[in-house]
């Protein structure tokens, strides 16, 4: 089964501009970092960035490919469904990943986790997910816990957020429901510095501080 992996970027985003291609404190992009761990992932054909500005080839590595894309999805008004309908139209396979640098921290191994699920036939798509177990609230009343009898946070109902690293799907996942996780899911479980997503300035000054301090960890 042909299996791609693209990684949609824009370079005018609006909460944090410029943020794919903002670099670490050792000159690396985001972009780039989050590249040197989808080139090692084993189980994939190909992989894309899909970009409509040819600057962002200055930040790609061998065995990248760039796929120009029209104007038009960097606006506002683009949905990630016609980000996605508009590369599938553009690059035939069976099953897709869509990849977002902006969780740069995600392993090798989680990646193809993900892809291995949806190609053992078990799953229809899969995804990045963080695992939270919190004692929630909402309108001023407790969310998922009995306030009376506050139970052990690790004995509450597991709820998942998705983390934007990866979600793999078939191509007829799309085609049927216009979506990029489909009926039977599989969630790949990441934590820890794995769940880090960038959103905001602030967030990327977290994520270069851990960036560092692995990059420093592993050059002693």
């Amino acid at each position: 089964m042909k299996t791609v992996a693209f990684v949609p970027v824009k370079l005018n985003n609006q909460r944090t501009p410029g943020k794919n291609t903002k670099k670490f404190d050792d000159g690396v992009a985001l972009i780039t970092v989050f590249l040197k761990t989808l080139v090692k992932v084993s189980n994939l054909d190909e992989l894309y960035v899909f970009c409509s500005d040819e600057t962002i080839k200055d930040y790609l590595l061998p065995g990248v490919k760039f796929l120009k894309r029209p104007e038009y999805l960097d606006t506002q008004a683009a949905t990630p469904q016609d980000i996605m309908a508009e590369f599938i139209k553009l690059v035939d396979a069976d099953i897709y990943m869509v990849a977002h640098c902006t969780s740069p921290f995600v392993t090798k191994e989680h990646f193809e986790e993900c892809i291995d699920a949806v190609k053992s036939g078990k799953h229809d798509s899969s995804f990045t997910g963080e695992k939270i177990q919190k004692l929630m609230w909402k309108d001023n009343e407790p969310l998922n816990f009995n306030a009376e009898k506050v139970p052990r946070t690790q004995d509450l109902p597991a709820i998942y957020a998705e983390v934007s690293a990866a979600y793999v799907f078939k191509k007829e996942v799309f085609l049927n429901y216009n979506r990029r996780i489909g009926i039977t899911p599989h969630i790949t479980e990441v934590s820890g510095v794995e769940s880090i997503d960038i959103d905001y300035p602030e967030d990327f000054e977290i994520a270069n501080a851990v960036y560092m301090k692995v990059l420093n960890s592993t050059n002693k």
